[in-house]
């Protein structure tokens, strides 16, 4: 016996997910709009394949972590930068990805205006930020979207990704944070604000690393 339900009526308790085969792009368009802007879960679309996941609290908590350092050191350098959050990234018919954050950094002065995201208008963001306490993150759903870099973080280690002649590479450096050891300082600096407090790493950052480099 087969049975139907509506996607938005499924319920996953948070830490959890599903993954849905056969769902074409139009499918994947009208649940879209089934769910709205106003939910609490991710989505991920890849080759007909939707991914629908429930954030933890943990996952919740640490990339809006990731995403407070990424706007201090921006801060501090006074550099441009948009929030995009968990805003779809889509390239029609193949990939739709929501990141736990995404920035414009490097093109923040072509995004400045925009209110709805159209990557056949615009570049897409500079770096996306996942969180996988949740989900494991397919990184070959970005390569179809092309953000030039994607942080992903799991058990207390950051890799970095950059899109290197059509694909995704691992390498040590930020793209967009050259001068710093962002692969070391994230993990570091997520287990400072679960430690003493987010504002209290803060402090920390400011001045540990963005101070000194000024001396």
């Amino acid at each position: 016996m087969s049975v139907t339900i509506s996607i938005p009526d499924i319920q996953l308790t948070p830490g959890s997910q599903i993954a849905i085969s056969n769902i074409s792009w139009e499918e994947f368009q009208e649940i879209l709009e089934e769910f709205g802007e106003t939910r609490n879960i991710r989505l991920c679309y890849y080759q007909n394949i939707l991914e629908i996941m429930s954030p933890s609290a943990s996952h919740e908590r640490i990339h809006r972590i990731i995403a407070y350092i990424i706007i201090t050191i921006l801060e501090h350098q006074q550099r441009d930068w948009e929030d995009f959050g968990s805003t779809t990234l889509k390239y029609p018919d193949i990939a739709g990805v929501e990141p736990d954050s995404c920035f414009y950094l490097q093109n923040a002065h072509r995004a400045r205006n925009i209110i709805n995201l159209d990557l056949t208008q615009v570049p897409p963001p500079d770096l996306a930020i996942e969180c996988d306490v949740t989900s494991k993150t397919a990184i070959s759903a970005y390569q179809t979207v092309k953000v030039p870099e994607v942080w992903i973080y799991d058990e207390g280690n950051l890799r970095i990704y950059q899109y290197i002649k059509g694909e995704y590479q691992k390498t040590l450096k930020s793209l967009a944070f050259p001068d710093f050891p962002i692969n070391e300082m994230i993990p570091y600096l997520i287990q400072q604000a679960i430690a003493q407090g987010t504002r209290q790493m803060l402090m920390e950052l400011k001045a540990n690393y963005l101070e000194k480099k000024m001396k």
